[in-house]
């Protein structure tokens, strides 16, 4: 049998549990299973919250932008607008003038909803926020940009 030889980890870490990677996906996983929580709440999903946020800054958006605005595939996102759509909370032509994308717009409904259910997702936000010392928001905000910058090279 080969012996393999260890692989040296990028910084000194005791076990999986301090690396980097592992940290942030149990920050995205807590920050997830807060806002699915509070989600139900509206009857929306963390998906449809967030393309119902892109719509309202952007209006107009496609499918395309829509996936990639919230991370997940084209096919993913037309099941969300799907439901969004019979929920009467957006609306979207059956055809378009040019091109093959759909406008999306949010309905006075999809407004609504969007208001109510944004609070309790910023009420979420505010507990990570003041749990960082202060001072320290801008900071890390940079470093996970930065972060963000050097995988998509």
């Amino acid at each position: 049998m080969e012996e393999r030889s260890p692989v040296p980890a990028p910084h000194p870490a005791r076990d999986v549990t301090e690396h980097v990677g592992y940290r942030l996906k149990r920050a995205s996983a807590a920050l997830r299973n807060a806002m699915d929580k509070a989600l139900r709440e509206h009857d929306l999903t963390v998906p449809q919250y967030s393309c119902l946020e892109l719509l309202d800054e952007r209006p107009g958006l496609s499918n395309a932008d829509l996936a990639r605005g919230t991370f997940v595939t084209r096919q993913s996102a037309n099941v969300v607008l799907r439901g969004l759509k019979e929920a009467g909370l957006i609306t979207r032509p059956l055809t378009t003038d040019h091109g093959r994308a759909l406008p999306t717009h949010l309905t006075p409904a999809g407004e609504r909803r969007l208001r109510a259910a944004r609070g309790a997702v910023y009420a979420i936000e505010e507990r990570m926020i003041r749990s960082i010392p202060e001072g320290r928001l801008s900071a890390l905000l940079a470093d996970l940009d930065t972060m963000t910058a050097a995988l998509d090279e």
